[in-house]
């Protein structure tokens, strides 16, 4: 890489707007011969759009592009091939009908329907490439029958295949275990010494930082940090995207039952998607009113390991509730042992209105106790009590996250699961959610398993921390030993 030369790639000012939303927003950059550039940020930060806008898959509402100093913004995604650039996606979608040999030859085809015919010289060329990436001993197979590291092999063949300047990579680290991360990594490496652009992109901080030559952070469509991977990792303003702020430790006043059995035990818990390992021999326990937080950056594996806890997801090892699996229990048995999950995704009924949607949480009650959760929830969100006649819908994010948890409580639940309460939320909306879930550890109704990004929402609330890492655990403690021990390096 020189940056005496001009860039391969230079972007000014790329802006996407779908309606009101700016996904993308005047971002600039460029890309040198030879350099891997990361491109981190958490879910919603404009990643993959600013990747579909260089591949032309969609066009820029304003801004340049310009690819070896010829302008390429608004061009069909055939004609940005054409040009020399390659991109890898997230999630492989191959030809099942073809081999691997077949599917890396289609790549190599000239673009034109009078020579559409395969020579030695092609085949030589598909198995040279399948051997760089690790292919050589599965020519003959079809995808259906590849594990999951060669799907991801085979869509990387697929963009070498076309011979690119740049290579746009989309999650390349995504359900891989730390020895595949190792080998693709090498195989990146490999396409920069040869004088091939890349650019990654991952929500895997760790892997990209050891690996790229400089990283770009973006936060809501913005570029917010560029730099050297390490002064990156410890910007002020990235630290706080994912962090939310300080790591500190927190007074606190423990309501779990010390020494007694657990409410909730798992044991080499592990998932997978197909051939993707999302979680991998996961151990943890919540006790009795424990408050446990798991922390871990987007993609972790937290949103999985809770969806297996609560049955909406097939998982191996063991999950177990007051000493008894619930291995093929449906969602709905699971929730009615005791176990509420709150998701990310909040998933309300937009079209019924707040007191609806909490007359649902609590259908199963008594009218008289449903009526007694229903005043605790108003003591504990005061806001949803004047909005009880408002639809779902039009509730502002923050006051649809209290009411996802508030009807997650209104079923009476012995452990309270909260998938990423303060994902996309305003400061102000933060500290009304703390003060709530303080109120809630008070009065030790109930146990909690908090999954968040954001470490310093997490640990004034947890009695205990894990951190979750690519599928694994990967550490565990006091949120005091936290801050000593696991804080500083989190992101680095």
């Amino acid at each position: 890489m020189s940056k005496g030369m001009p860039p391969l790639l230079g972007v000014r000012g790329l802006t996407k707007r779908f309606g009101g939303l700016t996904a993308v927003n005047k971002v600039d950059f460029a890309l040198w011969p030879g350099e891997i550039l990361g491109l981190i940020g958490p879910n919603g930060s404009g990643k993959s759009t600013l990747v579909k806008l260089l591949m032309g898959i969609e066009q820029p509402t304003e801004g340049s592009i310009l690819f070896d100093g010829a302008e390429i913004a608004g061009l069909s995604t055939h004609l940005v091939a054409r040009k020399g650039i390659g991109i890898v996606f997230q999630h492989s979608r191959p030809l099942e009908r073809q081999t691997v040999i077949e599917t890396i030859l289609l790549g190599l085809l000239p673009d034109s329907l009078f020579r559409l015919s395969i020579s030695a010289e092609h085949r030589a060329r598909a198995r040279a490439i399948a051997e760089k990436v690790g292919l050589g001993a599965v020519l003959d197979r079809r995808p259906s029958t590849l594990s999951f590291a060669d799907l991801r092999r085979l869509e990387l063949a697929k963009a070498l295949a076309r011979n690119p300047k740049i290579l746009l990579i989309d999650e390349p680290f995504a359900g891989l275990t730390a020895s595949e991360c190792a080998e693709f990594s090498s195989l990146f490496r490999e396409q920069r010494s040869q004088g091939k652009a890349i650019l990654l992109v991952d929500h895997n901080v760790r892997t990209v930082a050891a690996l790229v030559d400089r990283v770009i952070a973006l936060c809501l469509g913005e570029r917010i940090a560029e730099g050297k991977p390490v002064d990156v990792m410890r910007d002020e303003a990235v630290r706080r995207v994912y962090l939310g702020g300080a790591i500190e430790a927190a007074p606190r006043n423990g309501t779990g039952a010390a020494g007694a059995a657990p409410l909730l035990e798992l044991r080499g818990v592990g998932v997978r998607y197909g051939k993707a390992l999302a979680v991998d021999q996961a151990d943890l326990a919540v006790g009795e009113n424990e408050f446990v937080s798991l922390v871990g950056i987007n993609g972790a594996g937290k949103t999985s390991l809770f969806n297996a806890i609560t049955g909406f997801v097939p998982h191996s090892g063991e999950i177990l509730w007051r000493g008894q699996p619930v291995k093929g229990l449906s969602a709905v048995r699971i929730a009615r042992l005791g176990i509420s999950h709150c998701p990310e995704t909040r998933e309300l009924f937009g079209d019924m209105s707040v007191r609806e949607n909490l007359d649902l949480g609590g259908q199963r009650q008594a009218k008289a106790e449903s009526d007694d959760r229903l005043a605790w929830m108003f003591e504990l969100f005061p806001i949803l009590k004047s909005r009880q006649k408002q639809n779902a819908s039009t509730l502002s994010g923050g006051e649809q996250q209290m009411l996802a948890i508030a009807r997650a409580l209104m079923t009476d639940p012995q452990l309270l699961i909260l998938d990423e309460p303060t994902l996309g939320l305003a400061p102000i909306i933060l500290e009304q959610l703390s003060k709530a879930l303080d109120a809630l550890r008070q009065t030790g109704k109930v146990g909690v398993l908090l999954g968040e990004q954001n470490v310093t929402f997490a640990l004034p609330h947890a009695d205990r921390i894990h951190v979750m890492d690519r599928g694994r655990l990967t550490w565990q403690g006091s949120p005091d030993r936290f801050v000593h021990e696991a804080g500083a390096n989190y992101l680095i």
